[in-house]
């Protein structure tokens, strides 16, 4: 019956991480895990807790820099409106610093100029700089240095 209590741990663990997020206690869950298939097997209470400290240091020691490092990485893609940042469109309606229209990638966006003082006319080509909400915000594409 050692297995169970292992397996019960593990649980306790799992749901404890779910609301830490630290990636701590979900691997001290998955070394319980491995205490209650050592224990299932017939394996003693030493080899129990061996294997529990074994599965425990390679955890925290190999996989938690691992995984922490991958999600501190920026990713790859941007996705959504974050991929039209920094991409170039045209002005279908002109754009103040209140409104207007441009076409980004065939598709139809409310847009408004960075700089409050630009007004850029129609059929004009912009750069988006950044997308507040459903507009795009864009700067006129002959003004950027």
């Amino acid at each position: 019956m050692p297995w169970f209590v292992w397996l019960l741990a593990a649980g306790v663990l799992g749901v404890a991480e779910f609301f830490t997020l630290t990636l701590v206690l979900g691997l001290l869950a998955g070394a319980a895990l491995v205490a209650a298939v050592v224990a299932g097997v017939g394996v003693g209470l030493l080899g129990q807790l061996l294997a529990l400290g074994a599965a425990a240091a390679a955890g925290l020691l190999i996989v938690r820099p691992i995984a922490l490092r991958q999600m501190e990485r920026a990713p790859l893609t941007r996705e959504g409106s974050d991929a039209l940042i920094g991409r170039r469109a045209e002005v279908i309606q002109e754009v103040t610093a209140t409104r207007g229209l441009i076409k980004i990638s065939g598709e139809e966006w409310s847009a408004r100029a960075l700089d409050e003082t630009h007004v850029i006319p129609a059929g004009a080509l912009v750069d988006v700089m950044e997308i507040d909400g459903a507009t795009a915000v864009v700067y006129p594409r002959e003004l950027l240095p």
